[in-house]
């Protein structure tokens, strides 16, 4: 609870009148839009995904990263580019994601940015499968600062663990959460929150009693336990959790899995955020993977004019007309 509070704290501590002010303005013009069935928008970004890298050491089967199977090209965004980003809307940005697709900690500057985006007072996040906390980075991170760093455990033994992180090792993962406990503590510092995330499947939802004693004795700040996201959800339920507490679908009246959540002709992340990947793709969101839905990129435009752009707005109006018919919405819960 300390610990909650105290990110809590840190996240207020970031805050200023302009960013709370074109937060306001986010708000105020998407519910015009909701109103009046028009995208209008007014205020720049508050919530930002920067995928640092596509590259990744596992081989997770719901993930396109951890299947090798983009179909845009991969690689890691150079720092100049990152701090171009940042450059352009720190003022008025509120949560950075350093996270899209890839290990972000396998990006060599991953560090500098943290440092970047801590200098010019962004709350800050990232999430990592862990695999790369050894005693050294994991004092890097502590001394880089972001916020909050979000590590995936979904298994308390080594077996359930690999079903999903193939290729994955929960002992040195274990190793890396106490790595980065041990460096706060010797620090004294009070970041990053350390959230220990568990994506629920069929074979690990049993677990979760497990988890949480595990999660314990490592002394991290929380569990975190989030339904996952599966493709081709409606023909193929092997992945989804019996418990439908812990799921995103439900069987229809002929049998078939669909998302529990109605879907509604609205959606805010489309007027507080966005996504850029790597090589400077605008993305609308985080489930637009293989960007694919890409509406600007920045060696040509600045962030500001791909935002206010015609494309960017007829996307919104999308969303606002007949939302299921966009296919990166069909999977969402929002």
């Amino acid at each position: 609870m300390r610990a909650a509070i105290i990110d809590t704290l840190h996240f207020a501590a970031k805050l200023s009148l302009r960013k709370i002010w074109n937060y306001a303005r986010l708000r105020w013009s998407f519910c015009f839009s909701i109103l009046y069935r028009k995208s209008r928008h007014a205020g720049m970004p508050a919530s930002l995904s920067v995928e640092p890298t596509t590259a990744c050491n596992l081989g997770c089967p719901e993930c396109p990263g951890g299947l090798k199977r983009f179909t845009r090209p991969q690689g890691a965004m150079p720092i100049k580019e990152f701090r171009n980003i940042i450059d352009q809307l720190k003022g008025d940005l509120v949560y950075l994601m350093l996270y899209f697709q890839g290990e972000p900690l396998l990006h060599p500057g991953i560090f500098d940015m943290f440092n970047y985006a801590r200098e010019n007072r962004i709350y800050t996040a990232s999430s990592t499968n862990g695999h790369q906390l050894n005693d050294e980075n994991a004092r890097k991170i502590v001394e880089s600062g972001p916020d909050r760093l979000i590590i995936s455990v979904d298994g308390s033994d080594q077996e359930v663990y690999e079903k999903y992180r193939r290729g994955g090792d929960l002992e040195t993962v274990t190793a890396g959460v106490k790595n980065v406990m041990k460096w706060k503590k010797e620090l004294k510092s009070s970041t990053p929150f350390v959230i220990i995330q568990f994506l629920v499947f069929n074979h690990n939802e049993h677990q979760i009693p497990e988890m949480k004693e595990l999660v314990k004795g490592l002394g991290a700040d929380k569990l975190e336990i989030k339904t996952a996201q599966v493709y081709g959800f409606e023909n193929d339920g092997a992945l989804i959790p019996e418990n439908p507490d812990y799921s995103r679908y439900s069987r229809g009246e002929e049998g078939l899995w669909k998302i529990k959540k109605p879907m509604r002709n609205h959606c805010f992340r489309m007027w507080s955020g966005a996504v850029i990947t790597w090589d400077g793709r605008v993305v609308p969101c985080c489930f637009d993977k293989d960007a694919e839905h890409q509406l600007g990129l920045l060696a040509d435009h600045s962030f500001k004019e791909i935002w206010r752009s015609k494309a960017y707005n007829e996307f919104r109006m999308k969303i606002l007309k007949d939302r299921k018919r966009i296919d990166i919405c069909r999977n969402c819960t929002e």
